[in-house]
C-alpha cells in the first residue's frame, strides 16, 4: 500500500475511533506521522491521543498473564524480569509526544540503565541525562546518542573525562561555571546552568529539589546577580521540580520558572524540563503537556528537552520470586528470596507497597499473609497481602513495576546475591542477560 493510501486510511480510523489506528500510526515513517497530525484538526488529535493510550492500556493488561505463566515455569529466581515489547510501548508514547512538539526526549539513567534494552530505546529517544562520570560513559557507549550530565558539584579529577563523554553539561553553581564553562566549551561541549524553579509540589521532602535548603539549583536571588556576567558562555538553563507528576503540576513550575527567569530565556538554544514526568501512566495528560511545550517553544524560541526516567520503563519490569518458607506469629509470613532491602530498596526507603499480580490488600481476599525477605534485617518487609489460595512453599509471586530504581539501587546486603536479569522479546521468548555470583559480591568489597 502506497504512503498516501495510508495516510487517508489512518485519518478514516481516527475518525471512526478505531483502536487499530494507534497500531498504523505508530507503523508510519516519520515523515508520515508527520502528514497524519498536520491532516488532523484539534479533535482528531485529542481522538488519536486517546487511541494512543488504551491500545497501550490494552498491551499492558495483557502482559500481567504473560508473567503470571511465566511465574509458573521453570524460571530460575530472583530474576528481573524485563518486557522489551511493553519499554517500546512507553517508547511509543514518548515519540508520539515528540511528533506533536518536536521537543527532545533524553533517558534519566539513575532511574533505569539496564543497557540490553538501548537497542529499543534508542531508536525513539533523542539521549540519555546522566548524574555523574559513570553514568555519561555508560550513555555514550551503549545509548550512543546524545549525553547531557548533571551533577550537583563536579570533582577536579572526574571533569575531563565528563566533557569528553558528554554533549551537555549543566553546571549547580556559577563558580563551578566559571571553573569548568571555558574547558567545556574548548571541547565543544554545550554548558547549562540548573536552576530552581520556585515552585514544586512534591510531597515526600526528601524526593523534593525545591525544598527549603535545598542544594539543587540556584536560586533566583543569586542568578539575577550572576547570570548576566555568564550569558554568553550558557546554553539553556535546566530546572527539576517532579516526581511521578502529571502535567498539570508542570503547568503550575511553568508558571513559577518562567515568573522568575522568562526574560532571561531568549537568546538561549534550550530550555530542560527536568524528569519526574509520568508520561506513560494511564491517567497523565498528554494534550495538556503537549499545549504546554508548543505555547513555551513559541513564546522563547527555544528547544525544550524532557528528562523522563521512571517512564521509560514504567509498569515494564517485574521481579520474579520463590516462596522459601511460612512462618507463623500472630499470621502467616512468607519469606521470599527476594528481598525489599536489598533487592527493592525503594519499597523501604519511599517507602511503598509494591503491587503483587493475583493479590489484593490485607483482608480482601481470603488468606492474608505478610511478604518478606530472607535477610537479617527485621524490617525487610515488603508489605502484607490478601489470595484467593494458600501460598505453598515453592509458589512464585510476581512484583510488578520492578523495573524503574530497583536494578539501579539493589545492594549485596548479607552477602546475598543480586537477582538475575533477564528480558523477554520475540513474542515472550526470555533471553537471561545477566546472572550474579560471589564474585560479585567479593569485588564489591574490596
Amino acid at each position: 500500500m502506497s504512503t498516501g493510501k495510508q495516510i487517508e486510511e489512518m485519518i478514516r480510523a481516527v475518525a471512526a475511533k478505531d483502536i487499530r489506528a494507534a497500531g498504523g500510526y505508530h507503523a508510519l515513517s516519520g515523515g508520515a506521522r508527520k502528514k497524519v497530525l498536520e491532516a488532523l484538526d484539534k479533535n482528531g488529535l485529542k481522538a488519536l491521543t486517546q487511541l494512543i493510550k488504551e491500545s497501550k492500556r490494552k498491551s499492558f493488561k495483557a502482559a500481567d498473564k504473560r508473567f503470571l505463566d511465566i511465574a509458573k515455569g521453570d524460571v530460575a529466581t530472583p530474576v528481573y524480569l524485563l518486557d522489551e515489547t511493553l519499554i517500546e510501548e512507553n517508547m511509543r508514547i514518548m515519540r508520539y509526544v515528540k511528533d506533536r512538539t518536536g521537543c527532545r526526549v533524553l533517558h534519566a539513567l539513575k532511574a533505569y540503565a539496564s543497557f540490553a534494552t538501548f537497542p529499543v530505546m534508542r531508536r525513539y529517544l533523542d539521549g540519555v541525562c546522566a548524574s555523574g562520570l559513570n553514568e555519561a560513559r555508560l550513555g555514550r557507549e551503549e545509548f550512543k546518542k546524545e549525553v547531557h550530565t548533571f551533577a550537583a558539584a563536579y570533582s577536579e579529577k572526574e571533569i575531563g573525562q565528563i566533557l569528553r563523554h558528554s554533549d551537555v553539561v549543566i553546571f549547580n553553581s556559577f563558580h563551578q561555571l566559571r571553573q569548568y564553562g571555558p574547558p567545556a566549551r574548548a571541547r565543544g561541549v554545550e554548558i547549562g546552568l540548573r536552576v530552581n524553579p520556585g515552585h514544586s509540589e512534591v510531597a515526600a521532602e526528601m524526593y523534593n529539589p525545591c525544598a527549603p535548603n535545598s542544594r539543587l539549583g540556584v536560586v533566583y536571588d543569586v542568578f539575577k546577580e550572576e547570570f548576566q556576567a555568564h550569558r554568553k558562555i550558557t546554553d539553556g538553563l535546566h530546572f527539576h521540580a517532579m516526581c511521578e507528576q502529571n502535567s498539570d503540576v508542570l503547568e503550575r513550575v511553568l508558571r513559577s520558572f518562567e515568573k522568575l527567569y522568562g526574560q532571561y530565556i531568549r537568546g538561549l538554544k534550550w530550555v530542560n524540563f527536568g524528569g519526574g514526568h509520568h508520561i506513560t501512566r494511564d491517567d497523565y495528560d498528554l494534550e495538556r503537556l503537549i499545549r504546554l511545550i508548543n505555547a513555551f517553544k513559541k513564546r522563547y524560541g527555544v528547544q525544550v528537552y524532557l528528562e523522563p526516567g521512571e517512564a521509560s520503563v514504567l509498569n515494564a519490569g517485574v521481579l520474579v520470586s520463590t516462596v522459601l518458607d511460612v512462618v507463623k506469629n500472630k499470621m502467616e509470613i512468607a519469606i521470599m528470596d527476594a528481598s525489599a532491602e536489598a533487592h527493592m530498596p525503594d519499597v523501604l526507603i519511599m517507602p511503598y507497597r509494591p503491587h503483587v499480580l493475583g493479590s489484593s490488600q490485607a483482608g480482601r481476599k481470603r488468606y492474608a499473609y505478610r511478604l518478606a525477605g530472607p535477610s537479617c534485617l527485621a524490617g525487610d518487609v515488603m508489605g502484607d497481602y490478601s489470595f484467593d489460595r494458600p501460598l505453598k512453599r515453592g509458589d512464585r509471586l510476581v512484583f510488578a513495576d520492578m523495573a524503574l530504581y530497583s536494578i539501579v539501587k539493589n545492594t549485596t546486603f548479607n552477602g546475598m546475591n543480586l537477582p538475575d536479569i533477564a528480558v523477554m522479546r520475540d513474542g515472550g521468548r526470555i533471553y537471561p542477560v545477566k546472572r550474579f555470583g560471589y564474585r560479585d559480591y567479593r569485588n564489591r568489597q574490596s
